[in-house]
């Protein structure tokens, strides 16, 4: 059983970042996957969303018509006027169609390979782990648990039922941010000293589950902050030793149940600091790397599209790729060789180690180790 180790070494990361550079190529082969050896290696991959949400609908669904190892074969939903909807629109056969109460019988549909679970973070475990169980591979969106302890029941679950697990994020996937990325494995400007990274919105009206401390785990860390997380760990390639963090809520009544605007720092090993923002309140979405020679620009840095900056003199221009196809079609491109994610379970648990402590701040005060 593989656990996380309390740092990853430098070798680590440049390997996890050499994997993805350039066509995304996939290394590190895991041992014969029973899951993996079933599938049609020359043909598209049958991909089933639980949930439909916003994001499903309105990014994922999309953006699978211009996949291309995999397609959109099958749902699971708990609204009935969905199902047609879905079905006429994208051509899903009515057998690959389920509900919540139904989902186990999936094990026996050889049209879906993989399963990939959009639902509120309260759920993520429960329908991963019953994913693993019926031998479909998972991506399960971002944040991967609601705690790392959670989450390793989902890595472990994975294992027992030899299935891969990715998690959603589709920046590992953009030719912007993988530049940000070289740069920290290959350090030709030194190593990164300092790290701003800020990811935040104005959330209008009442976003249902999102503002519920049972459903979604916490308020903007868990959604939002998960990015300015990410940014510090890529940019310096380099995982977390302890953090401080800060809370403010300028909306008490909208954001009673979770948190609002969370800011806190980071420290890493090899001596670079970083401080981040995250807020449900506030517009915000920047990467800003201060390294030894030099300095590197995302701005914006997370969006679906548009993402740009600049590495030293260099222009990053905005590159015409759709993120959550490319995302999708690396895990199916996994599957099909049987060897890991570039963006794993363990990925997703780094993140976890690091919200935990930062809500352990937030309780408690003061600078926090993470473990």
């Amino acid at each position: 059983m593989n656990r996380l180790n309390r740092t990853s070494s430098r070798r680590d990361f440049v390997t996890r970042v050499s994997a993805g550079i350039g066509a995304f190529s996939l290394v590190n082969a895991l041992p014969s996957l029973s899951a993996a050896s079933s599938v049609n290696k020359s043909s598209k991959l049958g991909i089933a969303f639980i949930g439909l949400g916003n994001y499903a609908t309105k990014q994922l669904a999309p953006a699978m018509e211009q996949a291309e190892d995999c397609y959109l074969a099958g749902i699971v939903t708990g609204t009935k006027a969905k199902e047609a909807v879905w079905r006429e629109k994208y051509g899903i056969k009515k057998e690959n169609i389920y509900n919540y109460e139904n989902f186990d019988l999936i094990a026996a549909n050889a049209d879906i390979d993989i399963v990939y679970v959009v639902l509120p973070n309260s759920m993520h475990a429960e329908y991963t782990i019953r994913a693993a169980k019926a031998g479909k591979h998972v991506i399960c969106e971002k944040p991967m648990a609601l705690t790392a302890k959670e989450g390793q029941t989902m890595i472990d679950a994975c294992e027992k039922y030899n299935v891969l697990l990715s998690i959603g994020y589709r920046l590992h996937f953009d030719p912007n941010t993988r530049e940000i990325m070289k740069v920290a494995a290959e350090k030709p400007y030194g190593k990164a000293q300092y790290v701003h990274s800020e990811a935040a919105f104005i959330m209008g009206g009442n976003k249902g589950w999102r503002l519920s401390k049972e459903m979604a785990g916490g308020g903007a860390m868990m959604d939002m902050g998960i990015y300015s997380i990410q940014a510090a760990r890529y940019a310096t390639g380099e995982e977390p030793i302890a953090v401080r963090a800060q809370e403010y809520k300028t909306d008490q009544d909208k954001f009673k149940e979770v948190d609002e605007t969370v800011t806190w720092q980071m420290e890493f090993p090899g001596g670079a600091y970083s401080n981040s923002m995250t807020s449900y309140n506030a517009r915000a979405n920047r990467l800003y790397v201060s390294y030894q020679k030099g300095a590197a620009l995302l701005e914006p840095a997370t969006k679906y599209t548009g993402i740009k900056g600049n590495i030293q003199k260099r222009v990053l221009e905005v590159q015409p790729i759709n993120q959550q196809a490319r995302q999708m079609d690396g895990f199916a491109q996994s599957v099909k060789s049987g060897t890991p994610s570039i963006v794993p379970g363990e990925e997703g648990m780094r993140d976890m180690r690091v919200i935990d402590a930062i809500y352990r701040s937030l309780a408690n005060g003061g600078r926090r180790e993470l473990i």
